[in-house]
């Protein structure tokens, strides 16, 4: 095989697809990067058998500056190849490989020869049959996960709390993460199939494919989603993600939310998130890591104190606050996290009481909950 193309090009869809390689994988092929010609395109493949991703790199599109000279295939491997591609002096390169599986990588004067392995060995890709497709705008997907990938776990302990549960249907799509200290809600305006108007669909997708997937889709596009058994396919104008499905049934959240109040304070999210950025400093110097909420008739004041350093004491300007007096402690990462997620809005923070969850909405959604970050408190004496 044989071909000339745009290094810059070939190195954004590289760089795309390097993302679903893993260096600890026990496969060896799957370090390597999978690099198909044929007569009118490349197509660039990553894997660790969890999440793929394809990139078709299209020989008619001019600004790819893409020239197929002979077609074939060929594994080499990721992190050399793609270390080697970034250095190369001129704005294109050619890349050969002979019977034998040895790449020859020219541009300039610079050539490196490395060795390969034949792409069939490369395990194939899982087909997807269509069992239910939805066409979702790129940038409203994007915002759906960086809102609630924030409660995804890191834990492998229960698996199905590391990704996102989706349900689609009813006209609308609802997404829920939750470690269990913490979760996140997100509901948005999404036409169903029609075979879905009165019913659900409900998928659970791991929270590093979907963060992979929103660092390599264009926002002014759509995605095509496709669901099967045990896969789910993103399409993304010639960008392909692959994903399996994570196993098991994710326990009713609905159930966790609070209904009721007994305090409320309403203050701007940016204003909070400043706060706690400045309790933090000290907060992560002490072993428990707690930041203290102390609601009072007339302020709100929040403090963190490490034995070893100091305190921290600031009180916050809030637009309005209503109900019994608190005192209460959460973690203030959890908090910087959830706060984030609202940017510049004006927040409404709901509590019970120091024992339970608590929630922040947007004002303007306040009475909705289609937008809900939630987090369990930290029990310690003072809070009680």
């Amino acid at each position: 095989m044989k071909f000339t193309i745009n290094r810059a090009v070939f190195i954004e869809h590289l760089n795309n697809v390097q993302r679903a390689i893993s260096t600890k994988t026990t496969i060896p092929v799957l370090t390597g990067v999978k690099i198909a010609v044929t007569n009118s395109s490349i197509i660039l493949t990553g894997s660790d058998t969890t999440l793929s991703i394809e990139i078709v790199i299209d020989a008619n599109d001019e600004k790819n500056g893409l020239s197929i000279e002979e077609t074939g295939s060929i594994v080499i491997t990721a992190r050399f190849f793609g270390d080697i591609v970034r250095k190369l002096p001129e704005d294109t390169f050619t890349l050969e490989v002979n019977d034998s599986l040895q790449a020859t990588i020219r541009s300039g004067e610079s050539v490196f020869n490395l060795m390969g392995t034949a792409g069939s060995e490369y395990p194939r890709l899982p087909e997807i049959d269509n069992d239910y497709t939805f066409n979702i705008p790129a940038d409203l997907f994007k915002r759906v996960v960086n809102y609630t990938i924030v409660s995804v776990s890191n834990q492998e302990i229960r698996p199905i709390f590391t990704g996102i549960h989706f349900e689609i249907g009813h006209d609308q799509l609802k997404a829920v993460a939750t470690d269990s200290h913490r979760l996140s809600q997100r509901i948005v305006p999404l036409e169903s199939p029609a075979a879905l108007k009165d019913d659900n669909f409900v998928v659970n997708i791991p929270g590093r494919s979907l963060m992979e997937l929103t660092r390599i889709i264009a926002d002014d596009e759509t995605i095509e989603m496709m669901v099967t058994d045990n896969q789910v396919l993103f399409k993304n104008g010639s960008t392909y993600l692959y994903s399996r499905l994570l196993e098991g049934d994710y326990p009713n959240t609905n159930n966790l939310l609070p209904r009721d109040h007994q305090t409320a304070i309403t203050l701007p999210a940016n204003e909070f998130l400043g706060a706690i950025e400045r309790a933090l400093i000290l907060s992560h110097q002490s072993k428990s890591n707690v930041v203290r909420l102390n609601i009072s008739s007339d302020q709100v004041i929040l403090n963190s104190r490490s034995s070893e350093v100091g305190n921290v004491t600031e009180k916050l300007e809030v637009t309005s606050q209503e109900g019994e007096e608190l005192n209460i402690a959460f973690n203030p990462d959890y908090m910087r996290q959830a706060l984030r997620t609202f940017g510049s809005q004006e927040v409404v923070i709901r509590f019970q009481n120091a024992g339970t969850p608590f929630i922040l909405l947007p004002v303007e959604e306040q009475d909705t909950f289609n937008r809900l970050q939630l987090i369990t408190p930290v029990r310690t004496l003072s809070a009680r």
